[in-house]
């Protein structure tokens, strides 16, 4: 029921076009009693939704729109795993749910198309990242930001140990060799112990480890990688992480990983340490695009002026936008020219305009980035960096 927000799940909501579709945001609760109230808050965001359609002329489609809605409210199951936020979509034959690592405003949108935007300033923002946790008895895979982490589901072609990745060619564990397959060579000062064997079958379990590695980076690397676009840590003991970066090719694996000693790390361990990976990068990459902003205004490549940026998007030339986290300005765009009329009211059902310049943008192969308030370079929410 859950799907993971990535890329493929962002096109895909973007390519909906048949109206209404409708979209609920709220914040949930990851821990009881608090989540006892999170169906309660989601039947009243339906029943708001339900009132929408009404109003908007919808009222014979609203029962057959609303019904995925409405039997998820008695789902006790659902509820009992809730993270820190939800949206969900729905469209004529169309249901999706996705559960968030971050609390999103509450709101009951339809519309001519989804209300993407909280969900894309999750998706977009800089500080997201995965950790890959790698021994010869488990794979698992973690993906969060600076404030949560939550495992995720691995693809099926992911091998979960080394005696998945290799079956029957695993090298049996009575043979002579070092435990965990891995020889002692270079704690003597005898690198080439390492890879030539030694005595027994050292040198089969160490090949085995390789084919266990390249396996795992191979399959990671199409299955999450690639389709989250995400940064990568990894983190496993200090002996395996040299043996993992010679034989991978995945270009998201950062330099830095996380040391594990033979005790597994709590998910709070975990959140923290990778968090100190990642701050000085995120950043250091926020800085880069805030020069890079203040260097292209001085040459006339970069506005922020919305109605210069929204012609700017229907024109292609955006290479990368920068929006304000939380900032709203409900408002009408024209699609051909980009000309923007803000609305004289706060209504959710009204079309953002910062929502607008952010979906353009990704329609046009673009890059969106997601900046706290207090680091954004301009007063107006947002920021383009043009390509000419």
């Amino acid at each position: 029921m859950n799907r993971l927000l990535d890329r493929e799940t962002l096109t895909n909501l973007l390519a909906r076009r048949d109206g209404p579709c409708l979209s609920v945001y709220q914040p949930t609760h990851r821990s009881f009693p608090e989540r006892q109230q999170d169906p309660i808050r989601f039947r009243h965001l339906v029943r708001q939704l339900e009132d929408t359609l009404k109003q908007q002329g919808y009222a014979e489609q609203a029962s057959a729109l609303l019904e995925p809605f409405y039997a998820l409210i008695d789902n006790n199951d659902f509820w009992n795993h809730n993270l820190d936020g939800l949206a969900a979509f729905g469209a004529k034959d169309y249901f999706q749910i996705y559960r968030l690592q971050r609390s999103v405003p509450e709101m009951a949108v339809a519309n001519s198309r989804m209300h993407l935007k909280p969900l894309m300033r999750i998706a977009q923002s800089a500080d997201r990242f995965q950790i890959l946790c790698l021994s010869r008895d488990s794979v698992r895979l973690f993906e969060g930001n600076r404030d949560a982490l939550d495992e995720v589901r691995l693809h099926e072609a992911v091998p979960k140990t080394l005696a998945d990745a290799l079956g029957s060619d695993l090298t049996e564990k009575g043979q002579s060799g070092f435990p965990q397959g891995y020889s002692r060579a270079s704690e003597r000062g005898d690198p080439m112990q390492v890879e030539a064997g030694g005595s027994g079958k050292q040198a089969e379990i160490d090949r085995d480890r390789d084919r266990y590695f390249r396996e795992v980076d191979r399959t990671i690397l199409e299955h999450h990688s690639k389709p989250s676009g995400l940064p990568l840590i990894l983190a496993a003991l200090p002996e395996q992480q040299p043996h993992f970066r010679r034989l991978s090719h995945n270009p998201n694996l950062l330099p830095e990983g996380i040391e594990m000693g033979l005790h597994a790390l709590s998910i709070e361990e975990l959140r923290s340490k990778s968090w100190m990976v990642m701050q000085p990068r995120y950043l250091k990459r926020l800085e880069g695009l805030l020069n890079q902003f203040g260097a292209s205004h001085g040459q006339g490549l970069a506005s922020d002026h919305l109605e210069d940026i929204g012609q700017a998007t229907r024109q292609g030339r955006v290479a990368t936008l920068l929006v304000e986290a939380e900032r709203q300005i409900p408002g009408h765009v024209d699609k051909n020219d980009g000309t923007a009329t803000p609305a004289s009211e706060d209504d959710v059902n009204t079309p953002d305009l910062l929502d607008e310049l952010t979906i353009w943008t990704l329609e046009q192969g673009g890059e969106v980035v997601v900046v706290p308030t207090e680091r954004m370079p301009t007063g107006t929410g947002a920021a383009a960096i043009y390509r000419f």
